[in-house]
């Protein structure tokens, strides 16, 4: 079976640079209207929707058609804790080498009273054999730590160093699950058109 994973519109936090984590923001304009670009495929329109219970990812939903998604816990945002409205550029200038030590611990790098990546995938793994068991393709709206997490699951990245491969906003992340939910072939897939389509 397969998986799409969406990353929600952009908020005004987005724009900032600023560590969103649980906090509960509603979709920007400028993010609203990107969403409207956004192309999914007759299949994936009629698929079950999954979606983070942050605003920002349920608006997503409702403006992509799907406004009766089931809010699904496991695919909320990695928790920023005392990070949490930080820019990192302004984290890394404070911080220095503290920051720099923590970030070099990838999977296990945790922010103050916040969650490790490491946790993330955990959920995220448990969801992945949930929806195995469902035998039914499934899109999903989540955030940029999750669908991190799904790259770590997928093609054993240790979140050291750049990601396997570039994921920009606009780019679905598909992937195939094996029957007891472990990911295996993941590639990009655009949701706007390509130009002269």
């Amino acid at each position: 079976m397969r998986l799409l994973m969406l990353r929600h519109g952009a908020t005004a936090w987005n724009l900032a640079r600023r560590l969103q984590g649980h906090l509960d923001l509603p979709l920007c304009e400028a993010g609203r209207a990107r969403i409207a670009g956004w192309r999914l495929d007759a299949a994936w329109r009629r698929a079950p929707c999954r979606t983070s219970p942050l605003l920002r990812a349920r608006q997503t939903a409702a403006l992509l058609g799907f406004a009766e998604a089931r809010p699904e816990p496991r695919l909320i945002e990695m928790h920023w804790g005392a990070y949490t409205g930080w820019r990192l550029a302004d984290l890394r200038g404070l911080l220095g080498d503290r920051l720099a030590e923590n970030e070099a611990r990838g999977l296990d790098f945790r922010p103050p009273r916040g969650e490790s990546p490491r946790e993330v995938v955990a959920r995220l793994a448990d969801l992945f054999r949930e929806l195995a068991g469902t035998g039914r393709d499934h899109l999903l709206i989540t955030h940029k730590g999750v669908r991190h997490a799904a790259l770590a699951l997928a093609c054993g990245w240790k979140m050291r160093g750049e990601p396997p491969f570039a994921l920009a906003d606009d780019t679905g992340l598909l992937l195939e699950l094996d029957t007891d939910g472990r990911p295996g072939h993941v590639r990009p897939l655009p949701l706007v058109p390509t130009s002269g389509s």
